[in-house]
């Protein structure tokens, strides 16, 4: 379809109507803390449904169960191998490009700081790179994966935040339409697949468009898992380009709360980060990868690293063309790549398994005023040429 300003506003008034429905139900017969108590048991594909269960919640946990009919699985495969050649390049691109992104567009910053108040960020970094880790496993849609029962309660989170914010007046639907509606949950898609691509790119990460096409519809299916509306979805990465670009160029500005959740991030990645000597490597590669204007939006301190981060693309092209030339290199960077990865993953989720409960309220503080029109949409900087 094609992306408009007109096409986006009317994305801005629909939500997901499965989950919000069911959400709603468990809510008005108070089954919410049963649901959440049983669904800690329930945690892979092929396994039994608790005893109990609500029926609202049981239905829809059999309607969400298989992914879309249409998912192509040998792109599912090519995404899976472009995730395992890549995946400390594809962290790095999440944790310092996407999870920014997010808070550069800054209704998407207020919610944020809604939802996982002094958990956050780390429990936020926690649940992506499950998640993602998760969907990237050969056997993510079979008996004993964890993928599916994660994108079914994701989605029901996303529903809950849109019935709090609704039934506690803290969102003015007439400025900012429905909370996490259709056009922002692509939005979000779009960072954790184009933006990351694009983070690959700057780091002079060398891909195929084949492989990067995988990558992108691998998202593509877990954004339908998710609740976005297929006939919404950009079908391809060309499309993805597109959306991405109206989106974030509609939306993206200076806010309070991303700066504050960026700073909250960057002080958790100097907590990942052994010692000190290396901390402010963090902000200088936040600032690399999203660009100076979105980091000065997000108060991304200056470091003496901002210049010898620039580097970094020719630092990987040597680790990459080791990988090319000998197949023991290929075996051991992708083995370090690996447990980089899992370390990091480790590190956050403290070895727990994250739930993905339905929140019973949210953060008392948190409130959305309604913005003026802008007047002046914001225009992105000319492109620096490379």
């Amino acid at each position: 379809m094609p992306y408009t300003h007109e096409t986006m506003d009317a994305m801005r008034l629909m939500g997901d109507e499965l989950a919000d429905a069911t959400v709603a139900a468990l809510f008005e017969r108070g089954e919410v803390g049963k649901f959440n108590t049983l669904m800690r048991y329930f945690t892979t594909v092929g396994q039994e449904l608790p005893d109990g269960l609500p029926d609202v919640a049981r239905e829809y946990l059999h309607t969400t169960a298989a992914p879309p009919d249409w998912v192509d699985w040998g792109e599912m495969e090519k995404a899976r191998l472009f995730f395992i050649d890549n995946n400390v390049h594809i962290s790095t691109a999440l944790a310092f490009a996407s999870m920014p992104a997010c808070y550069v567009v800054p209704h998407v910053a207020r919610l944020l700081s809604a939802t996982h108040a002094l958990e956050y960020p780390s429990r936020r970094m926690a649940e992506t790179g499950q998640f993602t880790v998760y969907l990237m496993q050969p056997d993510a849609f079979e008996a004993g994966s964890r993928f599916v029962p994660a994108a079914q309660k994701v989605r029901l989170l996303h529903a809950s935040i849109r019935h709090h914010m609704r039934r506690e007046g803290r969102w003015d639907e007439a400025a900012l339409g429905t909370p996490i509606c259709q056009e922002d949950m692509i939005g979000g898609q779009m960072m954790f697949s184009i933006q990351v691509l694009d983070a690959l790119h700057r780091l002079g990460i060398h891909m195929s468009t084949d492989g990067a096409e995988s990558y992108f519809y691998a998202w593509r299916v877990v954004g339908a898992m998710l609740g976005i509306s297929p006939e919404h979805a950009p079908a391809d990465a060309a499309a993805g380009r597109r959306f991405s670009d109206l989106y974030m160029t509609r939306h993206m500005g200076p806010s309070e709360e991303g700066a504050l959740l960026t700073r909250r991030l960057i002080e958790l990645y100097e907590e990942v980060v052994p010692g000190t000597v290396l901390d402010p490597v963090v902000a200088a590669l936040i600032r690399y990868l999203m660009g100076d204007t979105c980091a000065d939006w997000l108060q991304v301190p200056r470091t003496g690293w901002d210049t010898a981060v620039k580097a970094s693309p020719a630092l990987l092209g040597i680790l990459e063309r080791i990988e090319d030339r000998s197949p023991l290199g290929a075996w051991a960077l992708d083995r370090l790549g690996h447990l980089t990865t899992h370390l990091e993953l480790s590190s956050l989720t403290r070895g727990r398994i994250m739930q993905y409960a339905i929140p019973e309220r949210l953060k008392g503080e948190y409130g959305v005023t309604s913005t003026a029109p802008r007047v002046h949409p914001w225009t992105p900087p000319p492109p620096t040429p490379t």
